[in-house]
């Protein structure tokens, strides 16, 4: 018998096409609930979610982002690394903190809004609905944080969007490198890896020309074209601006 759990989480998919029909309420409620209560480093809980329902600010969302078709989506969400939150729970306590000017701590505000983030995509598909990742939030974060009036000590990790998918109009499930190349019994094999990514952008490459977009890049291609520049050079600067830093 199939596993319901395990067929949503391997049918997963960026859904990019929505019918325009409203994400209910009640729904949203639920994913939110399930989202907040995804793990936490130490319990801390440095992870708060900005809604936005108004369709002006999603459309302006999407054009700091660089990725128009945001706008389509009923809902955006905004997963933010909140040491604002902690700071509080410090502050209660009587003592200072210190880990937003730490490199652990942007990693643990990172690696908990991915969790999080990982856990409301999964809820969202429960209950029948389409979402996206969107790193582009990065793009511009500056003008995101003034857009979303988040505080100091806070920083907008990702987004994702939410709304009704097209199902006339999904893609197929993108493959992936293969699966021995991706998990590794007891150590790393660098020649593995290597050899995954060489038949990986040939695999690519071919369900790209499967989907009638064959102006699309291999892996290499794609992922060289990104990668070999700074691709979102205002993050540094901005996460300073925010109060993170690197100090040990």
């Amino acid at each position: 018998m199939t596993n319901p759990v395990l067929e949503q989480l391997t049918e997963r998919r960026s859904v990019r096409a929505f019918t325009g029909e409203t994400v209910k309420e009640a729904d949203l409620a639920e994913i939110i609930k399930a989202t907040q209560q995804a793990p936490t480093s130490i319990n801390g809980q440095q992870i708060t979610l900005v809604v936005v329902r108004d369709k002006e600010r999603i459309a302006r969302i999407a054009e700091l982002a660089g990725q128009p078709g945001i706008a389509a989506a009923d809902a955006f969400v905004a997963f933010v690394a909140d040491f604002n939150r902690t700071a509080e729970a410090a502050k209660l306590a009587g003592t200072e903190q210190v880990v937003e000017r730490s490199a652990e701590g942007i990693l643990v505000g990172a690696v908990d809004a991915g969790i999080a983030l990982a856990t409301f995509q999964a809820a969202a598909a429960a209950l029948g609905y389409g979402t996206t990742p969107i790193g582009g939030i990065r793009r511009n974060p500056a003008e995101i944080i003034a857009l979303l009036e988040l505080p100091p000590r806070t920083f907008p990790i990702v987004g994702s969007t939410l709304g009704v998918p097209d199902r006339a109009r999904l893609n197929k499930v993108k493959p992936r490198v293969p699966v021995e190349s991706f998990a590794m019994a007891e150590r790393y094999d660098a020649e593995k890896v290597a050899e995954g990514v060489a038949s990986y952008d040939q695999v690519l490459r071919a369900w790209w020309d499967g989907q009638g977009l064959t102006q699309m890049g291999g892996y290499a291609q794609e992922t060289a074209g990104v990668y070999s520049r700074i691709y979102y050079p205002e993050v540094a600067a901005t996460l300073r601006a925010q109060g993170f830093e690197f100090t040990d």
